[in-house]
């Protein structure tokens, strides 16, 4: 009997989702056969990758293969490990719910024929899964290029609009900016062997110098994707302009892409890891953590807003990446799972109610056709179905228990109570302020979050148009369901995702959390030890139950029947209209005052004798003005004067030939016989 291995069920998938690609370009313009047919088998194909990343997860089966296919001599190598096997569950749980809801939400005229939306969300699914298996550099630069071109060809969807090409085209850019750096990244690991599998990389013994070079340039090149600073600044822009599913898939899954090339090369290629590595790691990413969720505070774009959210909390994944390359540095390797398993817990719960909101705003956009903040309010009166799932959302970003957000941000909280361990008296004194930091974006990130959900769907609509929305379809309340109980599971089943977790962190600092988890019973998370810190989510959620069950029932004990209803007290205006209620520049205010020296405001003052009279503040991004910008002039500068050499005349070109010609005669030596 024929024996599959599962690459051979994986590499089935990828191929699977390729010919929906071309049976999409086949039906160009067949919305009915795209829509009812093509999305639904890709969401079906992403949960049977899931299945099968999952088996290859408890399996814990190390399996290579080799594929005959790319240039001469040059053949696919694929490897799937524990660390491929959990990337791969997120490409296809998550890609299950975004494929199910994008069945319902893309719509004829979206600016790109329905098939080739298809092609190019198909192929994006399985560049990103080839991503993962790839085992040599040439198969991943390859994928890697594949994931870069087809989500450009998804975020700019609709072409006809300017700044939507120029969102797409300032992504490319930093997209191959980052590549360039991965690829030389690869050059320095094969150590001049000439050889550019993994394998080859993972046997040479590199000096510290070359180990760090290889190091900051896999920060740089992952970090442009995944949205660091001071390269963030595609994703503001990117994410509004695709469509939400795109936006979903991308922030979701796409930027944990980086995360698990960064891992790859941090923890698997390089053959040892150094204490500073852990620290640039860290400032790295609590800046930007900081940096995304201020600036998610004063948006009033429901996408944007969400844009900076994720780049908030790539900056906890690179911090918690920081932490654990710290703990192995010195030999603290128990340490070094708990921080690593906190950024994997938080790579998994990010995905899900990252891409939960993103669709959730699809919706609001296709019922409203608003984005603005300023001109939405009230839909849960008439988007009840799309409001309590952005709620569930909502929660779980907030890092509120028992969603899947609190776990991970208290793993990652209490990797950082055992920093007084280190060690080294300089960073015993540095950790504590970085643990504060965390503290601290965790509070302004559920500040965004109330903001985000709050404007949207609560209070009364500020629009007439609003009243006439409605719920999302039949397959979009599917797709946003399947994530958002992935977004309670995993707050409230924490041991049973870290026994998912606990074979990555086995195959990357030698030990896991697991065992210690089982210990206590499945329904009790401690980390270290009962002792020192232990999390029970069903009891809290019984805790919450038991007082709001006791709450009712007291109300109805001693106050039923004495209640008089009475309109609100409004602040001495006797008329509740939308104008009355807080907007989100409003909002965000005190945050904008708090935090100025982050920001660029310019603020437009009314003019004399204006009849509508209007203060407007509008907030930027200082790196955008300041290191952009001139970086655009200075290259349109070199541009100009490179052009004056066409002439357009042969003998000015044919005296370009003679001049190079004299000074390769002059600058170039003689061979000497």
């Amino acid at each position: 009997m024929l024996h599959w291995l599962t690459t051979d069920w994986i590499l089935c998938v990828i191929a699977a989702w390729l010919v929906l690609g071309f049976l999409g370009i086949a039906a160009l313009r067949q919305f009915g056969i795209v829509a009812r047919i093509l999305f639904p088998l890709g969401g079906l194909l992403g949960l049977v990758l899931a299945f099968v990343a999952v088996q290859g997860l408890t399996g814990g089966v190390v399996e290579v293969a080799i594929l005959p296919i790319g240039l001469p001599q040059l053949p696919f190598h694929l490897r799937l490990d524990s660390l491929a096997s959990f990337f791969l569950f997120i490409i296809g749980a998550a890609g299950f719910g975004i494929s199910l809801f994008a069945a319902g939400y893309f719509r004829k005229g979206e600016g790109t024929p329905p098939g080739l939306l298809c092609f190019e969300y198909h192929v994006f699914l399985a560049s990103m899964a080839l991503v993962v298996l790839a085992d040599d550099a040439y198969a991943f630069m390859v994928a890697w290029e594949s994931m870069a071109l087809s989500s450009y060809f998804l975020v700019t969807a609709n072409h006809k609009v300017p700044e939507i090409r120029a969102a797409g085209f300032l992504y490319l850019l930093i997209a191959h900016v980052g590549a360039i750096a991965i690829l030389l990244c690869f050059g320095v690991l094969q150590a001049n062997t000439g050889d550019y599998t993994f394998a080859n990389m993972r046997l040479q013994a590199l000096s510290p110098f070359w180990a760090s070079a290889a190091f900051l340039l896999a920060v740089f090149g992952f970090g442009a994707k995944a949205g660091i600073l001071p390269v963030h600044v595609w994703l503001p822009e990117a994410h509004p302009a695709a469509p939400s599913p795109v936006s979903a898939l991308m922030s979701g899954v796409m930027l944990k892409m980086a995360i698990y090339g960064l891992l790859r090369v941090a923890f698997d290629l390089l053959h040892l890891q150094l204490w500073w590595w852990g620290v640039v790691l860290l400032a790295i990413g609590l800046a930007t953590a900081l940096f995304g969720v201020v600036f998610a505070t004063v948006q009033s774009d429901m996408k944007r807003l969400l844009a900076y959210s994720s780049i908030e909390n790539i900056g906890l994944l690179f911090a918690a990446m920081g932490l654990g390359l710290l703990f192995r540095a010195y030999g603290m390797t128990a340490l070094a799972a708990l921080a690593l398993t906190a950024c994997l817990y938080h790579v998994a719960s990010h995905a899900f109610f990252k891409s939960l909101l993103f669709l959730t705003t699809g919706s609001v956009l296709h019922a409203t056709g608003e984005r603005n903040l300023g001109r939405l309010g009230g839909l849960i009166h008439f988007m009840p179905w799309v409001a309590w799932l952005a709620l569930v959302g909502v929660f779980a970003s907030s890092g509120l228990p028992p969603f899947s957000g609190f776990v991970s941000e208290w793993l990652l909280l209490q990797s950082f109570l055992f920093t007084p361990g280190l060690p080294d008296s300089f960073l015993n004194m540095l950790v504590p302020i970085a643990a504060a930091s965390v503290a601290l974006t965790a509070a302004l990130a559920g500040y965004a979050m109330v903001k985000f959900f709050g404007v949207v769907f609560l209070g009364q609509p500020r629009e007439e148009k609003l009243r006439e929305a409605h719920d999302a379809g039949a397959m979009e309340k599917a797709g946003m369901l399947w994530l958002a109980a992935w977004c309670v599971a995993l707050g409230l089943l924490p041991n049973l995702m870290l026994q998912f977790i606990d074979p990555v962190t086995q195959m990357l600092v030698g030990t896991g959390l697991a065992n210690q988890a089982a210990a206590n019973g499945w329904w009790l998370l401690t980390p270290t030890s009962i002792e020192r810190a232990s999390y029970g989510p069903l009891f809290f959620l019984l805790g919450v139950a038991a007082a709001c069950a006791t709450a009712f029932l007291l109300v109805r004990l001693f106050y039923h029947g004495r209640l008089r209803r009475a309109a609100p007290w409004g602040c001495g205006y006797p008329w509740q209209t939308p104008r009355m209620q807080d907007t989100a520049e409003g909002y965000g205010q005190p945050i904008r005052q708090i935090f100025e020296p982050f920001f660029r405001m310019e603020r437009h003052l009314p003019a004399p004798g204006d009849a509508q009279p209007e203060y407007k503040v509008s907030v930027s991004d200082k790196f955008w003005h300041g290191l952009y910008l001139p970086i655009a002039r200075a290259v349109e500068f070199l541009a100009a004067q490179v052009g004056r050499l066409q002439q357009g005349r042969i003998a000015i070109y044919l005296l370009y030939s003679f001049i190079t010609l004299l000074f390769m005669l002059f600058m170039v030596p003689g061979v000497k016989k």
